[in-house]
Formats: C-alpha cells, structure tokens, sequence
C-alpha cells in the first residue's frame, strides 16, 4: 500500500449547532452558528474516496477528486478562521482535539505490534506527538502508514501564525510562490530520505491548498477576475495531469499519490476552483437538509471525522478474515458476492460504522463535549 494517503481534515468537526426554528432553521446562510454544508458535503465525499482508493486501489481516484488537496483547503480555511482568537490558544484547541483520539487508537495499534514482535526505539516518541512519522513494523503498516496525514496537518496548524502573518503582506504574490517549495524539491537531485525529508515533501505538495485555504477566508478569491482565475486554474491542472503521465514509467504509475509535484499542481488547479465556486456564488449545499437521511449521514461524518479516518483501515483489514468465515456458511457462499471487491467495501462500511458507536465518543471527550453515541 502507498504511504501518501488520502485523508480528511480532523480537527474542525464540532457537530453542528441548531438554533431555535427547528432543522432547517440552522441551515439557512449567513445565521450565526450555522454550519456550512458546502464544507461538510465535500468533507464527506472525501471520506467515501478516501476508503474507496483504499479498497480498490483506483489510480485513478485522485483526479476525479483529490481528497487531501481539497481537505487542506478546506482546514486552512478555518484556521484562518480560529486565528481571529490568540494563535497560542487557537493552537492548543487544536492540538487539544487532535491528539486524545489519536492516542486512544495508536494503544490498541502500538499493543497489537508489540504482540507480534515489535521492539521500540526512543522514535516511540512520535506516538506521543506525531511531529515525525511514528514509528512500526511491517505487521501493522496497513494501519499506521495513514498518520502522515495527522503529521502534516499538525505541521501546518504550528506554522499558521507565520504563514498567515506572511501571506497577509502580498496574498496574490505568495499564494503563487507557495507552489516553488514543491519545483524546488522535485528538480534537486538529492532530498533528505528520512523523516524530515517525508514531512518536506508532503508540506510543500500541500501548501498551496492550505495558503488557498487563507485566501478563502479572507476574500482575497471574491476579488479575483473569473477569467484569470479559471484560466490559473485550467493551467496548473493540464501541468499536473501531463507531469503525471508524461513520468508514468517513471513512477511506474500516473496515481497522484505516487507523483507529489503532480500531485501539487492538480490540487491546486482543482481545489481553486471549488474554492472560487463557493467564494464567488455563495453556495452552502443547504438544500441537502431537504433530503434528511442525506443531511443525517453528512452531520456524522463530519462529527466523525477523525475516527472514520483512524480507524478506516483496520476496517478494511479487519473485513478480509470476517469475510473468510462467511466461506463456512453454504447459503453465503451460495448467495452472497464473496470474492467482490464491492462486498468488501461494503462490511469495511459496516465495521467503520461499528468504529463509530465505539470509539466516536472521543471526539467529543477530546473537544469537551458531552459523550454520545452519534453526533
């Protein structure tokens, strides 16, 4: 399996408010404490590609929709938001949020390989803080290659103060510039093989989307002529769909996750737009409250974000054995789609949904709420 995984944003899925007026009233745009369902719609489309891609493994999955580039814009945006407040307490509300279920799910992760063999070194440190790729052994990669995910957005979170004090002296200017970090390390011929060099790459492959995030949220979108940015947009997408089949051989795959300076440009290309969308339309998907049980799955996934992520591929690994013993009942393996790669996905969903009634409540432990069952 690939270590660049897709993933979601974690720490901005507070469940939502409702004001007094009933279910809809809450939705309406613009009324205070609202949430925005254009966000948490596309937050949860993320999800679904994100267990999908590692189910069935779709090169393809990541230009269709590419679920970390679109996820970082959507958590520069709110933490753009939350550095209205001190930055100090901003950063430990965050770190507040992120670490309790992290930690609740690396116990069950860090025991299961030391059962099976594993011998720590001081790198178990990074089980504490994910500042760095926490350490492993082959036995439970499956389950532990997704935290770098969890170590980027940790990174970011610090940084923000700066990077947000930086792109507020030329917004335009260093939104571009943000994109030389990636050229830079992809044209040298030597870069770093080891934590920091992973934790290098991934920042800057991302830090467009996180800066876009900013631009978002401070209006510098709204003001863009539609034409230059349309025309930005198209362009840094033909670059990173031709970089990543031009290097197909290369990379022995056009899958973004594989390419990071392909994976850089589309993102950027794809997530300006949606961004610009929502900037210059206004647009808030608050017509999905018409469609209740639609509107009830999104308000889960977004307050279980975290934990669907954590906990997806466990799922999915979990699911192969569970479904070894349906072979032992005739009528399943008479009636029942066993060697589909679709069944699969569908008891990983149920697992996950398990995952959720168990473990969830974290989230809410982790953001001083009180525990429920489902958001």
């Amino acid at each position: 399996m690939s270590r660049r995984r897709q993933a979601v944003t974690t720490a901005e899925t507070a469940p939502e408010v409702r004001p007094r007026g009933g279910h809809r009233a809450g939705r309406q745009r613009g009324l205070p404490g609202a949430r925005d369902r254009y966000f948490d719609v596309l937050r949860a489309v993320a999800l679904v590609r994100v267990v999908a891609y590692h189910t069935f493994g779709w090169a393809w999955a990541g230009l269709v929709f590419p679920s970390m580039g679109v996820m970082f814009g959507l958590a520069g945006t709110l933490m753009a938001k939350s550095l209205e407040r001190p930055a100090p307490r901003v950063v430990r509300d965050r770190l507040r949020r992120l670490l309790p279920p992290f930690w609740f799910w690396g116990a069950f992760v860090v025991l299961a390989m030391l059962v099976h063999g594993w011998m720590p070194g001081w790198e178990i440190v990074y089980w504490i803080v994910p500042l760095g790729d926490p350490p492993g052994n082959a036995w439970g990669e499956q389950a532990w290659e997704i935290l770098w995910y969890l170590r980027t957005y940790l990174w970011f979170v610090l940084l923000s103060p700066l990077l947000l004090r930086i792109f507020r002296l030329a917004p335009v200017p260093v939104l571009v510039l943000s994109l030389a970090p990636v050229l830079v390390l992809n044209f040298l011929r030597d870069t770093p093989d080891n934590r920091f060099g992973s934790a290098l790459w991934d920042l800057a492959t991302y830090l467009f989307c996180w800066l876009l995030g900013f631009a978002h949220r401070d209006g510098v979108l709204r003001r863009l002529r539609p034409a230059a940015v349309v025309a930005a947009s198209l362009a840094a997408l033909a670059y990173g769909g031709w970089f990543a089949f031009a290097h197909r051989a290369e990379y022995g795959t056009y899958d973004l996750d594989e390419i990071p300076l392909a994976q850089a440009f589309w993102s950027a290309g794809f997530v300006t737009l949606l961004l610009y969308f929502k900037a210059a339309r206004g647009v808030d998907f608050a017509w999905s409250a018409r469609f209740r049980r639609l509107d009830r799955t999104v308000t889960i996934f977004n307050g279980r974000a975290v934990t669907i992520y954590l906990w997806h591929e466990i799922a999915l690994i979990l699911a192969v054995p569970l479904i070894d013993q349906f072979w032992k009942v005739p009528a399943f393996e008479a009636w029942l789609p066993l060697e589909s790669q679709w069944f699969l996905f569908a008891v990983g969903w149920v697992l996950i949904w398990l995952a959720i009634v168990l473990f969830g409540w974290v989230e809410d432990v982790a953001a001083r709420k009180r525990p429920r069952l489902l958001p």
